[in-house]
């Protein structure tokens, strides 16, 4: 299982790398959950991260503008990142979102086949009237997508697993797996919750909040020695990495 650390720049990005996060996520929590940053901050954080360290980037919460999806995943991955997340924000169903994501997969394909787009949903979609994540994976598998991801909207204290119980998570992944995805989760989460991913199965468990400077995701800075924490839990669950 791979951590993912969400950055808002490149001195956070040299943080979490410092820390050992195996995949730097380049957003601006400023625009929202996935809200996206500038190309030029995906540039230098690419620039700045070794060939060894993936390096992701969100591209909004996005309304249902497939045009506009597919133009903002091609200025991701024309800035060198390697995973391009699409927030399926204001879709409603299952038809809306796999049209958006086809399209954004079209784009970034048409730029660079390795890229992988992934489709994110939101685990407090009923709050938000969003589209149920549960779906993503059928999503994802007709967009000709590379992974989903659960997260949360709201970033009002209720984690991803306060949304949806283990169990459905754990068909979630196995749905995800049997079509070939890449299978992720975010929301919320800390270093208490690590072990439940891991043994849930999932392949990436993101983290903002919890490598924070007093746990403060907008205004706090990503500290090296929090994300170092995380990755030794990790490796402590899987040696491999």
């Amino acid at each position: 299982m791979k951590l993912l650390v969400s950055v808002v720049n490149r001195i956070e990005a040299l943080e979490a790398v410092k820390g050992g996060a195996h995949i730097v996520d380049v957003k601006n929590p400023e625009e929202g959950s996935l809200g996206a940053n500038f190309p030029d901050v995906i540039k230098r954080v690419r620039q700045v991260v070794s060939d060894f360290v993936e390096v992701s980037a969100t591209i909004g919460d996005l309304p249902n503008l497939p045009g506009t999806a597919s133009l903002a995943a091609l200025g991701a991955a024309a800035s060198g990142a390697d995973y391009v997340k699409a927030g399926l924000y204001g879709l409603k169903t299952i038809d809306e979102a796999v049209y958006l994501m086809r399209e954004v997969s079209k784009a970034v394909k048409g730029y660079k086949a390795s890229v992988k787009v992934i489709a994110a949903g939101y685990a407090d979609f009923q709050k938000i009237a969003s589209l149920n994540p549960l779906t993503l994976p059928e999503v994802a598998r007709k967009s000709d997508s590379g992974g989903v991801m659960i997260d949360t909207k709201l970033k009002d204290g209720g984690k991803s697993f306060a949304f949806i119980p283990e169990q459905e998570l754990a068909k979630f992944v196995i749905e995800s797996h049997d079509y070939g995805l890449l299978a992720a989760i975010a929301g919320s989460l800390d270093r208490n919750d690590i072990s439940t991913v891991h043994r849930l199965g999932f392949d990436v468990v993101g983290v903002r909040k919890a490598v924070c400077q007093d746990s403060d995701r907008l205004r706090g800075q990503v500290l090296g020695t929090l994300v170092q924490d995380l990755t030794s839990v990790i490796w402590g669950l899987d040696p491999r990495l």
